[in-house]
């Protein structure tokens, strides 16, 4: 981990370090400490204990310790975290100290309601370009942003200095676009389409697939019915899986 400090980071105290190299998974769990914070700071919370900004972020405390330290930020006994100087941490290692220009690139019902989702603003993004292929899309107006063709990407991306993109495009067209998108420079891509994208190394993909998340969630339904459908002496019952296999109820719950 990188500890030498920026000349532009944050406070004095407990000033976050250029650049720290972070885990995935404490990465992935930043953005919900800076909404809980954000929530805190709108009540009026000057200071917060790691037990209660764990419970506002549905994470253990333990776990919030940990992700923290990462950031040089340890809290002070007794008092907890100082929500104003952590928001700033937090939105410094995320890069949200300025407003990132985001090109939406498909607005059929998904993009659309994209596009006219006002949080973006609020959390240090701009939406700040929409284009679809589709002649009868192009020249709509969507939440003050007129739709452009998206053969229009390289001008647009030179334009509005374009950061990341976003993809709500079907799957079909998914691929196509990503490379439309990298090949006017963005490195930064958000994919809704349900479908894996291949990108040159240094370009980051993240991917949300409703769909995928409705399975898991499906998963967890089926497990919870096979534990409450086992014996109540507390035996293991053989169920049939595809395929002519058996396993019991809790094997098959857990998918071993």
């Amino acid at each position: 981990m990188s500890q030498h400090r920026h000349p532009g980071a944050p406070g004095s105290a407990g000033a976050v370090p250029a650049l720290p190299d972070l885990p995935e998974a404490t990465v992935a769990r930043l953005p919900e400490y800076l909404r809980a914070l954000h929530n805190l700071a709108d009540a009026g919370h000057e200071t917060v204990s790691s037990e209660g900004l764990s419970a506002a972020a549905g994470v253990n405390s333990a776990k919030l310790r940990k992700d923290l330290s990462h950031l040089g930020s340890y809290g002070t006994r007794g008092v907890g975290y100082d929500v104003a100087l952590l928001i700033e941490q937090i939105e410094y290692v995320l890069g949200l100290t300025q407003r990132r220009a985001v090109a939406l690139v498909g607005v059929g019902n998904l993009g659309h309601a994209l596009a006219g989702y006002d949080g973006f603003a609020s959390r240090g993004f701009r939406i700040a370009a929409l284009l679809d292929a589709d002649p009868s899309r192009v020249g709509e107006e969507i939440n003050g942003l007129v739709v452009r063709h998206v053969d229009e990407l390289p001008a647009v991306a030179v334009e509005e200095s374009i950061a990341i993109g976003v993809i709500a495009t079907p799957a079909a067209a998914a691929q196509r676009v990503a490379d439309q998108l990298v090949a006017v420079g963005v490195t930064s891509i958000l994919n809704f389409a349900p479908c894996v994208l291949s990108v040159p190394e240094g370009v980051d993909v993240r991917k949300v697939d409703l769909a995928i998340e409705l399975q898991i969630l499906s998963f967890h339904e089926h497990r919870k019915a096979s534990l409450t459908a086992l014996p109540a002496t507390g035996g293991s019952a053989l169920t049939a899986l595809p395929g002519g296999l058996a396993a019991t109820d809790t094997q098959e719950a857990i998918g071993t």
